[in-house]
């Protein structure tokens, strides 16, 4: 019969390990919709430096005024980006709606804002989608709650459409206005 020695169940136990860890980095969240961002809670980062012809430049001053604000990456060849665009046309109504155009020429740009309606109060341009990774934007579109003082109070990543509107980034919204940042 042959012995059994203890170093035999250093791989097995290793291996359940590793499992148990695995099984609870797959289900240990809470919302598994939701895409944390290491800025909520700080300053917004910088912003482009340009805009499109004719329009309001987008700048820091703008994010630090009094009152909350959004601030949407969007660009004109994104599917969904098209899908949300009647949203921030509705938001822009009430709160101030700030764009960021990423990697998007400027002629197509231009021509979809003239043909769909152009709901930011200001608008910056990132060609080169620096400014996109600096604020931790994976895809757009990506929008952001910014409170008076230029914080980052939350992060929508998607097209603010249907229920992602309605219960997750409006209750979001509506709380950020209640605390009268």
């Amino acid at each position: 019969m042959a012995k059994f020695s203890p170093l035999m169940a250093i791989p097995p136990l290793v291996f359940a390990g590793l499992a148990g860890v695995f099984l609870w980095g797959m289900t240990g969240r809470s919302d598994p919709e939701h895409l944390p961002s290491t800025l909520v809670g700080r300053e917004a980062p910088a912003i482009p430096e340009t805009t499109l012809p004719g329009k309001t430049q987008l700048t820091a001053d703008l994010l630090k005024q009094p009152g909350v604000k959004i601030v949407n990456f969007w660009a004109s060849w994104c599917p969904p980006c098209r899908a949300e665009h009647p949203t921030l046309t509705e938001l822009s109504k009430t709160i101030p709606v700030y764009g960021v155009d990423l990697k998007d020429p400027e002629a197509a740009a231009t021509a979809f804002l003239n043909d769909h309606g152009d709901p930011f109060h200001a608008l910056a341009t990132d060609p080169r989608g620096r400014t996109a990774i600096d604020w931790g934007v994976t895809a757009p579109p990506e929008t952001f709650i910014i409170d008076g003082s230029g914080k980052i109070l939350y992060r929508h990543a998607g097209p603010l459409v249907h229920d992602d509107l309605e219960k997750r980034f409006m209750p979001q919204l509506d709380k950020a206005l209640a605390a009268g940042d």
